[in-house]
This record gives structure tokens, sequence and C-alpha cells, in this order.
């Protein structure tokens, strides 16, 4: 099957609208944190102040995130060799907590692309040491994901 350079366009396009979102999502993630609010609150005030607009899939992963917290928490914790959350870069821990849900909680996302991004938004966000932290820690838990859910 051939794919058309149109469906390739529209690939890349919805990979790169998801790509965005993500790192949106992270955005508000780290700002709900140090302000002590609630993701969606965040959020809230965040189209308050301005015109912003908001892919859907930035709403899905603070949803899903929130719902999941606690669990997802609790396997970061358990399989992060030598590490505290409280000990990670806060970066980290937001890339951390989407791509986890990403890979055990949304079955859209395939769990290549999940580790893939989540990767991605800490090199371009976190320390250098960051990519190789995060890879390790969901690459652990993708291989844990049959015995999880």
């Amino acid at each position: 099957m051939t794919v058309t350079s149109s469906s390739a366009s529209s690939s890349r396009s919805s990979t790169s609208a998801r790509s965005k979102a993500r790192r949106r999502a992270l955005e508000i993630l780290f700002e709900a944190e140090q302000r002590g609010a609630t993701p969606m609150d965040v959020l809230r005030l965040r189209r308050e102040k301005g015109d912003l607009v908001v892919n859907d899939y930035v709403v899905a992963i603070l949803d899903g995130v929130a719902r999941h917290q606690e669990d997802i928490d609790e396997l970061l914790s358990t399989y992060a060799r030598g590490w505290t959350l409280e000990r990670m870069p806060r970066v980290d821990v937001m890339a951390l907590r989407i791509g986890a849900w990403e890979l055990l909680h949304n079955d859209e996302v395939p769990d290549a692309v999940a580790l893939s991004e989540a990767v991605s938004l800490v090199r371009q966000l976190s320390t250098d040491e960051s990519p190789k932290f995060v890879h390790g820690l969901l690459g652990r838990l993708e291989k844990l994901k049959p015995t999880l859910g």
C-alpha cells in the first residue's frame, strides 16, 4: 500500500498536535504542582486569562493523569531504582506521569510512542541525564505492563 502525501501530511500534523498537547499538559501539570492547585483549575485559569485554545488531547492527558496519579506514582516510586519522586526533577516526574498514563491507560497510543514522547519532553526541558532515566523507568513499566493490569 502506498501512502499518499496528504495522508502522510495528516499523520505528521496529528503527531505534531499530540506532541504539542503533551508539552502543554506537562506545563500545566508542573504549574499546578507549584501552585498547589488541580491541573483542571490551572487550565481553567489559563483559558480565562487569554484566548488559549487547548487541544482535546491536553484535557484527556490531564484528566487521565489526575484519575490515575496515585497508582502511577506508586509504580514510579516502586520501579525507580534508588530514586524517590521527591528527589526527581519535577519536569521528569510530570513527563513520567504522562508517559505512564499513555503506556498503561491509553490504548490509542502505541507503547513505543508513549516512551519516545516522554523521553523527547525531558530531552527538551530537563537535565542531560533525564532522557536515559525516563527511558529506563518507562521501559521497565512497559515490560511489566502485562502483569500490572
